[in-house]
Protein backbone atom coordinates (compact mmCIF):
# COMPACT_ATOMS: atom_id res chain seq x y z
CA UNK A 1 0.00 0.00 0.00
CA UNK A 2 1.25 3.52 -0.83
CA UNK A 3 1.08 6.68 1.24
CA UNK A 4 -1.54 6.89 3.97
CA UNK A 5 -3.44 10.06 4.89
CA UNK A 6 -6.12 10.42 7.55
CA UNK A 7 -9.04 12.80 7.75
CA UNK A 8 -12.33 12.86 9.64
CA UNK A 9 -15.90 13.03 8.37
CA UNK A 10 -17.60 16.16 9.69
CA UNK A 11 -21.26 17.07 9.97
CA UNK A 12 -23.08 16.93 6.64
CA UNK A 13 -20.46 14.47 5.30
CA UNK A 14 -17.76 17.09 4.84
CA UNK A 15 -14.10 16.10 4.83
CA UNK A 16 -10.92 18.13 4.54
CA UNK A 17 -8.52 16.71 1.99
CA UNK A 18 -4.96 16.59 3.30
CA UNK A 19 -2.70 19.20 1.76
CA UNK A 20 -0.50 16.53 0.18
CA UNK A 21 -3.50 15.12 -1.69
CA UNK A 22 -4.60 18.57 -2.84
CA UNK A 23 -1.08 19.19 -4.13
CA UNK A 24 -0.86 15.80 -5.87
CA UNK A 25 -4.18 16.38 -7.63
CA UNK A 26 -3.41 20.04 -8.37
CA UNK A 27 -6.60 21.11 -6.61
CA UNK A 28 -7.72 24.64 -5.96
CA UNK A 29 -10.76 25.99 -4.17
CA UNK A 30 -13.84 25.49 -6.33
CA UNK A 31 -12.44 22.56 -8.35
CA UNK A 32 -14.73 19.60 -8.99
CA UNK A 33 -13.92 16.05 -7.89
CA UNK A 34 -15.15 12.68 -9.16
CA UNK A 35 -15.52 9.70 -6.83
CA UNK A 36 -15.62 6.17 -8.22
CA UNK A 37 -16.10 2.89 -6.38
CA UNK A 38 -14.42 -0.30 -7.63
CA UNK A 39 -15.54 -3.91 -7.08
CA UNK A 40 -13.33 -4.23 -3.98
CA UNK A 41 -15.11 -1.30 -2.32
CA UNK A 42 -12.19 1.10 -2.80
CA UNK A 43 -12.93 4.72 -3.61
CA UNK A 44 -10.87 6.62 -6.12
CA UNK A 45 -10.89 10.42 -6.12
CA UNK A 46 -9.99 12.26 -9.31
CA UNK A 47 -9.90 15.89 -10.29
CA UNK A 48 -12.77 16.47 -12.68
CA UNK A 49 -12.28 18.80 -15.61
CA UNK A 50 -15.65 20.32 -16.41
CA UNK A 51 -15.89 21.73 -19.90
CA UNK A 52 -18.54 24.41 -20.35
CA UNK A 53 -20.98 23.32 -23.10
CA UNK A 54 -20.21 26.39 -25.20
CA UNK A 55 -16.53 25.35 -25.31
CA UNK A 56 -16.99 21.62 -25.95
CA UNK A 57 -16.22 21.99 -29.67
CA UNK A 58 -12.65 22.99 -28.83
CA UNK A 59 -12.00 19.71 -27.01
CA UNK A 60 -13.21 17.38 -29.78
CA UNK A 61 -10.50 15.07 -31.15
CA UNK A 62 -10.88 16.65 -34.61
CA UNK A 63 -10.26 20.17 -33.28
CA UNK A 64 -7.39 19.08 -31.02
CA UNK A 65 -5.74 17.35 -33.99
CA UNK A 66 -5.96 20.59 -35.96
CA UNK A 67 -4.52 22.49 -32.99
CA UNK A 68 -1.53 20.10 -32.85
CA UNK A 69 -0.96 20.47 -36.60
CA UNK A 70 -1.13 24.27 -36.36
CA UNK A 71 1.33 24.27 -33.46
CA UNK A 72 3.72 22.08 -35.45
CA UNK A 73 3.51 24.52 -38.38
CA UNK A 74 4.22 27.46 -36.06
CA UNK A 75 7.21 25.69 -34.50
CA UNK A 76 8.58 24.76 -37.94
CA UNK A 77 8.24 28.33 -39.20
CA UNK A 78 5.56 27.46 -41.77
CA UNK A 79 3.64 30.68 -41.13
CA UNK A 80 3.10 34.02 -42.85
CA UNK A 81 2.85 37.31 -41.01
CA UNK A 82 0.89 40.22 -42.38
CA UNK A 83 0.86 43.87 -41.40
CA UNK A 84 -2.94 43.88 -41.09
CA UNK A 85 -6.09 41.88 -41.68
CA UNK A 86 -6.69 43.37 -45.12
CA UNK A 87 -3.27 42.15 -46.33
CA UNK A 88 -4.00 38.68 -44.93
CA UNK A 89 -7.42 38.48 -46.61
CA UNK A 90 -5.94 39.72 -49.89
CA UNK A 91 -3.25 37.02 -49.78
CA UNK A 92 -5.88 34.35 -49.09
CA UNK A 93 -8.05 35.57 -51.96
CA UNK A 94 -5.04 35.47 -54.33
CA UNK A 95 -4.31 31.89 -53.26
CA UNK A 96 -7.94 30.89 -53.75
CA UNK A 97 -8.10 32.50 -57.20
CA UNK A 98 -4.80 30.92 -58.27
CA UNK A 99 -6.38 27.51 -57.72
CA UNK A 100 -9.25 28.24 -60.17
Amino acid sequence: MGEYYKTRVRPKGQVTLPGEIRTLLGLNEGDDLAFSLNEQGQVTISRLEVIPPDQAWFWTEQWQKAEREAQADIEAGRVHRYANVDDAVSALEKRANAGN
